[in-house]
């Protein structure tokens, strides 16, 4: 089970393999927050969306989850306008107490 709710019939090869890696990464919880943010958005991304998409995907699952729930500072590679698309897009998550 995915946890996807998009059909990949409607994506070319590259989305298919980006929103089937987003729903893998590893850890249940950043499949859903990556893969639901992958659902919502994944086919209307430009290609130069597409890859800021990739590029945030190549980030860990545990330096990922630590940035969007603001435990630590993003990563200055990683600090770009994807990165906060998809943390505004979770926004519902709580910081963890320092």
């Amino acid at each position: 089970m995915t946890g996807t709710v998009r059909t990949t019939a409607e994506l070319d090869p590259h989305r298919r393999k980006l929103l089937f890696r987003a729903w893998h990464r590893g850890t249940r919880e950043m499949d859903l927050i990556i893969g639901g943010f992958a659902d919502a958005h994944i086919i209307g991304f430009t290609d130069e969306e597409l890859a800021a998409f990739e590029h945030v995907c190549q980030a860990s699952d545990q330096d990922l989850m630590t940035w969007i729930v603001g435990a630590v500072p993003v990563s200055e590679e990683y600090d770009t306008p994807m990165f906060h698309r998809i943390k505004s897009f979770h926004s519902h998550l709580v910081p963890v107490n320092r």
